[in-house]
């Protein structure tokens, strides 16, 4: 009980102090340059009253799990596959390599000519801001297995499909997971430079429009609420993975970025 407790106040101390810079930021520079709680606070109530901040939300969440979640689903089993398979791997594993380095941001002209500027072309890009974050992970985890508990299975007469569900799976579940929780990161990174580009709604739009006002108070907002859109997701994909594949090995601390 008393961990906790100071824990609490510990909390309580970190959030009065960040206020307190972020008011003292505010005085010293003007509001017109960095809008201090208050300033944001009305400017939140602004868009709350018109119903846009809501929708904006609702759309770039839209967004970003539908491409998230498809990403995820194609990159695991093309991870498990490209670890699995020597063959596939000495030709896959080079071009991985290259392409990652390409950042979402620098595609969304081509995607929009792909795609359109509809949402295809946002959901694209972040699925391809998921995929090879979480085909990495899962071919690294893949690689990881030792190879002992493979021959054990194997001598136990267990086929490749066998050992594929039983054994390569469990245990490369804590890299499937490191690798899509990362990979809502980058998603959320991936959407914003999409809307601020190509889209006439959702956060990224906001933040980018509200220049033309220079209103950095719905900045703020929209800044603020991409970081509670983050961190309330990643959350409960935490929830989810201590709750549901915990026995794996996996936990829910928050990932690092290597």
């Amino acid at each position: 009980m008393r961990k906790w407790r100071n824990k609490g106040i510990s909390l309580l101390l970190i959030w009065i102090f960040a206020l307190a810079a972020w008011e003292a930021g505010s005085l010293l520079y003007g509001s017109e340059v960095i809008p201090g709680p208050l300033d944001t606070a009305a400017g939140a109530r602004e868009l709350l009253q018109d119903g846009s901040l809501l929708q904006y939300i609702g759309i770039s969440f839209y967004r970003v799990f539908t491409g998230w979640a498809l990403g995820s689903l194609i990159a695991i089993p093309l991870g498990l596959l490209i670890g699995k398979v020597a063959a596939i791997r000495s030709f896959a594993e080079p071009l991985l390599n290259f392409i990652r380095f390409i950042p979402p941001i620098a595609f969304i002209t081509l995607f929009l000519v792909w795609f359109g500027i509809g949402e295809q072309s946002k959901i694209a890009l972040i699925l391809y801001a998921t995929l090879f974050i979480v085909i990495m992970n899962t071919l690294t985890g893949v690689l990881a297995v030792e190879e002992d508990k493979i021959r054990a299975a194997r001598s136990m007469g267990a086929s490749e499909w066998q050992i594929v569900r039983y054994v390569i799976i469990p245990a490369t579940a804590p890299y499937m997971f490191t690798g899509v929780r990362l990979a809502m990161g980058t998603s959320y990174m991936a959407i914003v430079g999409a809307e601020m580009i190509a889209s006439n709604e959702g956060v990224g739009f906001l933040i980018w429009n509200s220049r033309l006002f220079f209103r950095t108070d719905w900045i703020f907002v929209g800044l603020i609420s991409l970081g509670l859109m983050g961190f309330i997701t990643d959350r409960l994909f935490g929830l989810f993975g201590r709750k549901v594949l915990g026995r794996y090995g996996v936990i829910s601390s928050a990932p690092v970025r290597r």
